[in-house]
């Protein structure tokens, strides 16, 4: 019996020829009713969905996360219910400016997006590599990407766009610092931390709710590349981190992390020396020390990149009961914008794919649009409310409520001291690692072309650290400027 696996089209029947087209004679022309040769072709033209606007070039593997510490006082959320349970999750790590095609390797922020295969429905965590971010107010997202990509002329790379923004945006400063440090170009996907970076709400059982971040600490150890040697590898392997990742897991040595929260009183929202909310800027351990909840360890490979890893989505607002937002106002934009970036790049019906499919029961009233490749809900009730026993609402799932106050307006945080952290984080550094980060940051400023960016961007420097400064304006041939004195 011959078991050899027959060729078909899309639509299950065998294909005859794979290597001729049907055509007029042998010389042609083609004919239109070659139905097989106009799929094959129509099918490869839609082959590359549009790519993501940011953390465009990913990798990504299947694990499962574990509770280790009982946290069920702080939050109803089964999947961290008790200890020792286990959830199945996909992770992806990416780099935030490039293309596809890009470098592995570039000194950016580095995108760690979870996603929960909990019985409550998916839950999604997606963060950065990074506690804070460049700005704090998603009104100024395109904006700032716009600066990370290419000018529209020249299609080149622009640092006077670059720097030109975060020298008008003094809100950037501590990430930037963040940036240019030795954490700026992490060794591996394996060799970071993640951090969920925005706040968070967790409710219990009661109704009681507590404001929280998360930390993921990587268990293999901290380890991040020079720029030298960043460089070096981009132009040697560009794929470095992506190859790394598949490499480890592939011969089982499964990366893992732990993962814990830091936890504030709702009531410290109001008192707390820094705007809680404001994504630009950390707790310290010192006020609210970490607290763990479990571990995620990554143990399977991809079988397929494009329907895993490219056909992922992510979103913030992918919550489950016990786990809500907090009025954090890049956190607020994020909630519609990622699962909207999802509705145009993979279509409408991204959460049906299998990689975004939950693990338990969907019902909903969504009905139709591109790609809805299951039954769309046969012939049962499509509106709500109706009498025909369709599925309702789950009373307790409601998100807990806060109290809001003030006037609709368009207005910015209260709290504008973008120095301190900054300062505090260069000055945490030791001598070495000070004059690394200089070096980065005049390697990157020694293009600008314009002399007030240059000179605006030390003021901010100096003003968080004299020092930072004064290093930052020699390297660049330049004075601080005597107003920032």
């Amino acid at each position: 019996m011959d078991s050899k696996k027959k060729l078909t089209t899309s639509w299950g029947a065998p294909v005859g020829d794979n290597q001729n087209s049907i055509t007029a004679g042998s010389r042609g022309p083609t004919l239109i009713q070659d139905v097989h040769l106009l799929e094959k072709l129509a099918h490869f033209n839609r082959e590359r969905v549009p790519e993501r606007v940011v953390h465009a070039k990913g990798a990504g593997a299947h694990g499962y996360f574990e509770v280790t510490n009982d946290v069920s006082k702080y939050t109803k959320a089964d999947f961290l219910s008790k200890v020792g349970k286990r959830t199945p999750m996909f992770a992806r790590f990416s780099t935030v400016a490039g293309e596809n095609g890009s470098a592995d390797s570039v000194r950016d922020p580095r995108g760690f997006a979870l996603k929960f295969y909990t019985e409550e429905g998916n839950y999604d965590l997606v963060g950065n590599n990074t506690p804070v971010f460049f700005i704090r107010d998603a009104i100024k997202f395109p904006d700032f990407i716009h600066t990370q990509k290419r000018h529209p002329k020249t299609h080149l790379k622009n640092p006077n766009a670059v720097w030109d923004f975060w020298s008008l945006s003094p809100e950037s400063l501590h990430q930037v610092t963040i940036l240019m440090s030795d954490r700026g170009i992490p060794a591996t996907f394996r060799h970071m931390h993640g951090f969920g970076s925005h706040t968070f709400k967790w409710v219990n059982q009661d109704g009681d709710g507590v404001w929280i971040k998360y930390h993921i600490k990587t268990q293999q150890g901290i380890k991040n590349l020079t720029e030298e040697v960043g460089t070096k590898i981009a132009g040697e392997n560009p794929d470095y981190h992506t190859e790394d990742l598949f490499n480890a897991i592939e011969k089982g040595d499964y990366p893992e992390w732990k993962v814990y929260v830091q936890i504030m009183p709702l009531e410290d929202a109001d008192t707390y020396k820094w705007d809680p909310f404001d994504v630009t800027k950390v707790w310290s351990q010192k006020d609210y020390p970490l607290i763990e909840v479990g571990k995620m360890v990554l143990d399977r490979n991809p079988e397929n990149y494009f329907a895993e890893v490219e056909q992922a989505t992510f979103s913030p607002g992918a919550l489950v009961p016990g786990i809500d937002v907090s009025p954090d106002k890049m956190l607020q934009g994020r909630l519609f914008a990622y699962a909207d970036a999802h509705r145009y790049r993979v279509g409408a019906n991204h959460n049906a794919l299998p990689i975004n499919r939950p693990k338990n029961e969907v019902n909903t009233y969504q009905r139709d649009g591109q790609m809805r490749f299951d039954d769309n809900g046969g012939g049962s009730s499509y509106y709500e409310p109706n009498s025909l026993g369709g599925p309702e609402e789950t009373e307790e799932a409601k998100q807990a409520a806060y109290p809001v106050s003030g006037v609709a307006e368009s207005v910015g945080y209260d709290h504008n001291d973008h120095y301190t952290q900054a300062g505090d984080l260069y000055r945490l550094m030791d001598e070495g690692e000070r004059e690394r980060t200089v070096q980065n940051i005049v390697g990157a400023m020694m293009p600008v072309e314009s002399d007030d960016i240059k000179l605006r961007q030390i003021q901010h420097f100096y003003k968080a650290d004299p020092e930072f400064g004064e290093k930052v304006a020699k390297g660049l041939g330049l004075s601080v400027p005597q107003e920032a004195r």
